[in-house]
């Protein structure tokens, strides 16, 4: 028995030393880089907690166009790095190819499901957090006219935009105006637009406006805190960006998202297939912090809070744009 038993903690030490020297975790980000302040730097702290907190090293692509997306997959995988974490919904194609040429490398990618069996898929119910810092929205408007600016004009830019003018709506707003930066790419990297949309809603009576729009968000936040009108932020906390002029922020933990893929290969829990992160999941939230304790009160942080719980308990629905393409007001 004695001699079983160490047999056993032999195979399973050399199990733990087999997966420690296979570790090598590297990310992929989206168009917009990692210094985006938003989605891609999200998943850029994620993978900084992993190495901090581990002492593993990693390694990152920022791609400066869709061909590179196939090619850095490519590249990571016959390097032996494992896993790799696409991160946005744009890397489908080339995962589900890459995945396909390197069946005994794992890949994780946000924000798309790619159905092979070496592919963790994580998805998010943006909707859910949209609404929660549309009701802070409504709440902090004097107008009762608030704005949204999005990045690329897709469907899940859209549930960002339905779940905000539900929250909005269900706080008292009147008018809620909406407006997509582009249809390609570029969209989620053109501040300059991100303001001059920005500006057009403000004109128009908007006192608070929320981006969803990476990169370009930055020039809609500047423009909101240059007309002494309110922002809300998106993905990463985007407070400190303008103290007192950002009224929240919706939070998408794709830093959880990079940071679970990683330690669970690490700690061999990895696992396939998808998951979808919510309020209930911890997956989206509100962000509140010394930049805008001022502009929370405490009627608006009750509210909020509530409204989380009801999400929790299956009180309070939100309902997903892309469930059909529609949102209901």
């Amino acid at each position: 028995m004695l001699r079983k038993a160490l047999s056993l903690a032999l195979g399973a030490a050399l199990s733990v030393s087999a997966m420690a020297t296979d570790l090598k975790p590297a990310v992929v980000y989206d168009l917009g880089g990692k210094n985006d302040g938003s989605f891609n730097f999200a998943a850029f702290t994620g993978a900084e907690r992993f190495k901090d907190e581990t002492g593993v090293a990693y390694r990152d692509f920022e791609i400066q166009n869709d061909a590179q997306r196939e090619q850095a997959l490519r590249n990571f995988a016959r390097r032996g790095f494992n896993p790799v974490v696409a991160i946005g919904f744009s890397h489908g194609a080339a995962v589900e190819k890459v995945a396909a040429e390197f069946p005994d490398t794992q890949f994780g990618i946000v924000d798309m499901v790619v159905d092979l069996p070496n592919v963790r898929s994580i998805l998010f119910k943006e909707h859910e957090g949209s609404y929660l810092v549309g009701l802070l929205a409504g709440m902090a408007s004097d107008s009762k006219k608030v704005g949204f600016v999005g990045g690329m004009d897709i469907p899940l830019i859209r549930r960002f935009e339905c779940g905000y003018k539900q929250g909005a709506m269900a706080a008292g707003a009147t008018e809620v105006y909406g407006n997509m930066t582009g249809n390609t790419g570029a969209a989620w990297n053109d501040p300059v637009k991100g303001g001059e949309l920005t500006k057009s809603q403000i004109d128009r009576g908007a006192d608070v406006v929320f981006q969803a729009a990476g990169g370009t968000g930055f020039g809609v936040l500047q423009a909101a805190a240059d007309a002494d009108i309110l922002g809300i932020g998106v993905d990463s906390n985007q407070n400190g960006l303008h103290p007192g002029k950002v009224l929240t922020s919706m939070l998408k933990r794709v830093d959880v998202a990079v940071y679970n893929a990683f330690n669970d290969y690490k700690n061999d829990n990895w696992s396939t297939g998808f998951s979808v992160l919510g309020v209930a999941e911890g997956g989206v939230d509100w962000a509140l912090d010394d930049n805008n304790a001022g502009l929370i009160s405490a009627d608006m942080k009750a509210a909020v809070e509530t409204a989380k719980n009801n999400i929790i308990n299956g009180n309070l629905q939100v309902h997903d744009y892309m469930s059909d393409n529609a949102c209901p007001m």
